[in-house]
């Protein structure tokens, strides 16, 4: 091979050895992207959308019989549940002339945190018997608990702490008009009334009772899970914030468990299997109820009702929770009409069972007609948008 030959063959090779090697850089440089992407955001952004909508839809859906505890009169009242309505004025079951206006639980109306420092004005309406716990609302409009999910929303934007979202909370909660409810659970009145002793705020959470470890607690979590990436210590954090419960964050840990797998999970198969091993850090049996309510061909207000309480109590609402995720698994629209119908604190319960069908099958397992009969549907898609675009 002649001087020059050798050359040109020399050159060609590095060129050759150049290109592979500028092929190899480019594989490597879209592998490390994908997978720092992957890193900083290891769920799916459909069911997290699906996740954060299916918490307002399953809340406004059964807003208008929330706290309703005989289920006949949901019927004669309402009819059987398929859109989202306004409620009635009169409540049959109604206690809220029986709660306790400067604190948590039952008790005499001489307090004033509700009227005075938080719900500003609306003491008078307390003091009503039979009056609704959301009288105010209009139809697909959102309870206090979701209002103050989208306070966290917004204010975890660019990023999640707790000093970011007491000052929101606390200034949306003492502000006039900020929402429409008339009714808010014990732990904002516990909180309230020891912020308005002057306690920090970190440390204005009220002590654990029946009242405390309640389904309404888990509500704020789904997004604190989000932005931590599943890290239980931040979502405990948020829990404490509001709640000191022990009993709580026991129920709370495994929940969050599964919604992270289902999060992180390109399509969502065997979600009865999944919510099954989900309860077994609970000593649930939900599987034999299962089998024994299907062999009985048992309602399920033989289930929640005369076995779980449809009560708030956190023992009993998780596991109705599960129950009806594992019953209905996909079927969003029949599991949700089903934890409406049973009353009790189904709105709460509705959050939680809504975050989960979303979290499985993303936006698409909710009937389009509930998505736009939502109150604020336009407000809340944008800040579930804005905090997805947050995470990239």
């Amino acid at each position: 091979m002649k001087p020059h030959q050798k050359k040109t063959l020399v050159s060609s090779l590095v060129n050759s050895n150049m290109e592979l090697i500028k092929i190899k850089l480019a594989i490597s440089t879209f592998l490390l992207i994908n997978s720092l992407k992957s890193y900083m955001n290891p769920y799916q952004t459909e069911k997290i959308r699906g996740m954060l909508l299916g918490m307002f839809i399953g809340d406004a859906l059964a807003m208008p019989v929330h706290w309703y505890y005989d289920t006949k009169a949901i019927q004669q009242d309402y009819g059987p549940i398929c859109n989202m309505e306004a409620p009635k004025e009169f409540h049959p079951n109604s206690l809220l002339h029986l709660s306790n206006t400067g604190g948590h639980g039952r008790g005499k109306q001489y307090g004033s945190i509700v009227g005075d420092v938080i719900l500003k004005g609306r003491k008078e309406f307390w003091a009503k018997p039979k009056l609704h716990y959301h009288h105010a609302l209009q139809a697909g409009e959102n309870t206090l608990n979701l209002q103050c999910l989208r306070v966290l929303l917004r204010s975890s934007i660019p990023d999640y702490s707790a000093d970011r979202f007491l000052p929101a909370y606390i200034d949306f909660m003492t502000a006039a008009d900020t929402h429409q409810d008339t009714y808010a659970e014990s732990f904002h009145r516990d909180f309230f009334a020891n912020w308005a002793k002057g306690k920090p705020a970190e440390n204005c959470a009220g002590a654990e009772d029946h009242n405390t470890a309640s389904v309404g607690g888990l509500v704020l979590l789904p997004p604190v899970l989000v932005k931590s990436m599943g890290d239980w210590l931040t979502i405990r954090t948020q829990l404490r914030l509001t709640h000191r419960s022990p009993k709580l964050e026991h129920y709370a840990e495994p929940v969050m468990d599964l919604l992270q797998k289902l999060l992180q999970q390109e399509y969502s198969a065997g979600l009865r299997d999944q919510t099954l091993e989900a309860t077994q850090p609970l000593g649930l049996h939900l599987s034999k109820l299962i089998e024994e309510a299907d062999r009985k061909n048992w309602q399920d207000q033989d289930v929640i009702g005369p076995i779980f309480s449809p009560a708030c109590y956190i023992e009993h609402s998780v596991p109705s929770v599960l129950y009806l995720l594992a019953k209905y698994e996909t079927d969003a629209e029949q599991a949700l009409i089903a934890n409406t119908e049973a009353g009790g604190d189904n709105c709460h319960r509705g959050a939680l069972l809504g975050a989960l069908l979303g979290a499985a099958g993303g936006t698409s397992v909710f009937p389009s007609r509930w998505i736009e009969q939502l109150h604020d549907k336009t407000a809340i898609l944008e800040e579930i948008e804005h905090f997805i675009e947050t995470l990239h």
